[in-house]
């Protein structure tokens, strides 16, 4: 694999302001080294009836990790993503999406994540691993 330019056009399909059919999440810093994020799910993105489809909490995951790096500074690309369902999320109800930085070394950021829903009860689990670009 070449070159690439990693640039942001805005079309993100999570946080990309002109992509029509992006999520257009806004991300907040929390301290030194934690990220938020909040999403209520519509009915286009369910997999079973009235449940939010795992692969939409794992996109959202994936996101605030990278973007819990980059609005510190830190260019990065997830190399790996190991992520854990704990419970169905609703159709409608909100989820609020944390990361967190555990490690930073010259090439790679080791992160943390999870959702939880507005009780704090946790519906999903990451961890993964960011390389610096």
């Amino acid at each position: 694999m070449g070159f690439v330019n990693y640039e942001d056009d805005q079309m993100c399909f999570v946080c990309g302001k002109q992509n029509v059919d992006g999520l257009h999440l806004d991300f907040e810093l929390i301290g030194a080294d934690r990220i938020r994020t909040e999403f209520i799910p519509p009915k286009r993105f369910q997999g079973w009836k009235d449940i939010l489809h795992g692969g939409i909490i794992a996109t959202i995951l994936d996101e605030v990790m990278v973007n819990g790096a980059y609005l510190r500074h830190i260019n990065a690309v997830t190399t790996k993503l190991e992520m854990r369902l704990r419970r169905p999320a609703a159709i409608g109800k909100p989820l609020i999406f944390y990361s967190q930085i555990l490690k930073e070394d010259t090439r790679t950021v080791s992160v943390k994540a999870w959702a939880e829903q507005e009780d704090g009860t946790i519906v999903a689990e990451a961890t993964g691993l960011l390389m610096k670009i």
